[in-house]
């Protein structure tokens, strides 16, 4: 595909790195350059809070290529660059450095940041958020020393970075503001198997309370609670969500949820201008609304979609996310969305005492949403078609393991 055009790409993460790869593997011989805030070329970010965290070796997926890959793609690559205003109306963007970069076409995919704590205290020394490789390896470092440490949000993140911190043998106490950890979307009945599995392993949970501050000389020695209750601390972990980095994106291609506004096949309102990943709020087809996912499977897919849409081709979206998480000897994997506070108790097939199990979340009898816990034999693949095809099922079957999954698929509304 013989072309003098140029694409930039800012945001060096997952989406942006697949991206590229996908345009230069189609043929797009034209300039292409990439624009990354950190001094790393796109690596992959699941085993900041998993294996990496625990002290193994770096492990990814290999989706992702290096520099030699770059540098013979003939790919301009600029690390620790920001892009600090985008002026689409003229095709540039500014850099933080004062460069303007002109662009036929560019990919935004910037991803998210760590929102931060807002409480006195929270600037203190071994206060440590998890977003990059340099957080991670910061807080394996720090949690090699430490004795007693304390999480601040009772989230995904939270329970990974509490299983890291328990196989490093410190005295671990997550606070969050629900009833049980995962509220929102886990729900009261999981969320309480997930803190049940970490208080077999000694995790420690203080529920229903938000911190109000941080104590400390110098660096951190206990955290306070809005009950008064104090805690000792070595280090705080805070894991309170992640907000879209798309401060420099013009407000009217934001949507609601902070990042941009953008169709399944990841094009904004604005001509030329794509977005993917974390910072991409699409119009989800299936559930009806705009939506921010913020993870690995889904940067992967929406990299792909930009890289074909910016070449002028179409893609299929997945309109059902998907996630995974490790922690201790649980392997879960989880497809769909929903408000588990709101929706009703979610349907349970299998043993959730043997740590073996499927959950559906089900709205008039289609399933919205679904995870498995170590269920490899039918695993997550089935959930993830019913899901997509909103085919009408029965809950008695649902719930039953000697009904397949597979077989639901071919019943449907009697």
């Amino acid at each position: 595909m013989s072309t003098g055009q140029t694409f930039v790409v800012v945001g060096a993460g997952q989406a942006g790195g697949t991206a590229i790869q996908k345009l230069r593997s189609e043929g797009f011989d034209g300039r292409i350059v990439l624009v990354g805030a950190e001094p790393h070329l796109p690596y992959e970010r699941p085993p900041l809070s998993k294996s990496y965290l625990k002290g193994e070796g770096w492990l990814s997926h290999k989706s992702l290529l290096g520099q030699q890959w770059y540098d013979e793609q003939d790919v301009e690559v600029r690390l620790e660059a920001r892009a600090v205003t985008l002026r689409s109306s003229d095709h540039q963007v500014i850099l933080d450095d004062g460069t303007t970069l002109d662009y036929d076409k560019i990919l935004i995919s910037t991803g998210s940041k760590a929102r931060r704590l807002k409480a006195p205290g929270a600037e203190l020394t071994g206060v440590h958020y998890l977003r990059t490789l340099e957080d991670s390896e910061a807080l394996a470092a720090a949690l090699d020393d430490a004795t007693n440490v304390v999480i601040v949000g009772a989230s995904w993140i939270g329970l990974e970075t509490a299983d890291a911190a328990r196989q490093k043998g410190c005295r671990v106490i997550v606070i969050g503001p629900g009833q049980a950890p995962l509220e929102a979307s886990m729900g009261a009945r999981l969320g309480g198997y997930f803190a049940a599995v970490h208080r077999r392993h000694g995790v420690e949970f203080q529920l229903g309370c938000r911190v109000v501050g941080i104590e400390g000389e110098g660096k951190v020695e206990s955290v306070i609670v809005d009950d008064g209750s104090k805690f000792l601390a070595d280090v705080v972990i805070v894991g309170v969500g992640a907000e879209p980095e798309s401060g420099f994106v013009e407000k009217g291609m934001l949507a609601e949820d902070g990042g941009i506004r953008v169709d399944p096949q990841m094009r904004t309102q604005a001509p030329d201008v794509f977005a993917a990943g974390d910072i991409a709020s699409v119009a989800n087809p299936l559930y009806g609304q705009q939506m921010r996912v913020e993870h690995w499977n889904n940067a992967l897919m929406e990299g792909k979609i930009a890289a074909h849409s910016m070449l002028g081709q179409s893609s299929n979206f997945d309109p059902a996310p998907f996630f995974f998480t490790d922690q201790y000897d649980l392997a879960v994997e989880y497809a769909g969305r929903v408000d588990a506070r709101t929706a009703d108790e979610p349907i349970i097939r299998g043993d959730l005492a043997a740590d073996r199990f499927h959950a559906f979340w089900i709205v008039d009898n289609v399933v919205v949403a679904g995870l498995h816990v170590n269920a490899w034999d039918e695993g997550i693949e089935p959930v993830q078609e019913l899901i997509r095809s909103q085919i009408w099922v029965d809950p008695v079957d649902l719930a039953n393991p000697a009904v397949p999954l597979t077989q639901l698929m071919r019943t449907g509304r009697p």
